[in-house]
């Protein structure tokens, strides 16, 4: 079971993807901004950071920064629906994984799979 931080400020996507993400198996904290997220990752140990970039208060770039920062494991994703959004997220956090609105939740459920499928095969 993946342990999932999401954030993300639009409420019925926020409920979609968590409840998308839990059908899957995946244990899924949802918060609605970034400035919610930085205590949680603060006090909890997460796999996967999953943010949307355009938020109020503290976007998901400099969140997925501060993540690094407060805990280098956890991988990063992004979510968003801006193009050239997706252009400074590559550019600000190379690590990180970017999806773009609108994806399929199969699709989403897919990707965080294969990232830690990767980091397992990496390991052996």
């Amino acid at each position: 079971m993946i342990r999932i931080l999401l954030a993300e400020d639009d409420e019925a996507m926020r409920t979609y993807l968590k409840r998308a993400l839990e059908q899957a198996g995946h244990s899924v904290m949802a918060v609605d901004r970034g400035t919610a997220a930085l205590p949680l990752l603060e006090t909890e140990i997460y796999d996967l950071l999953l943010s949307d970039i355009v938020m109020p208060e503290m976007d998901g770039i400099e969140l997925a920064q501060r993540c690094n920062e407060i805990s280098p494991s956890t991988k990063v994703m992004f979510i968003t629906g801006f193009a050239a959004v997706a252009l400074r997220a590559n550019r600000e956090a190379p690590q990180a994984k970017t999806l773009s609105k609108p994806f399929h939740l199969k699709d989403l459920v897919l990707e965080v799979e294969r990232m830690f499928d990767e980091a397992f095969a990496a390991s052996i």
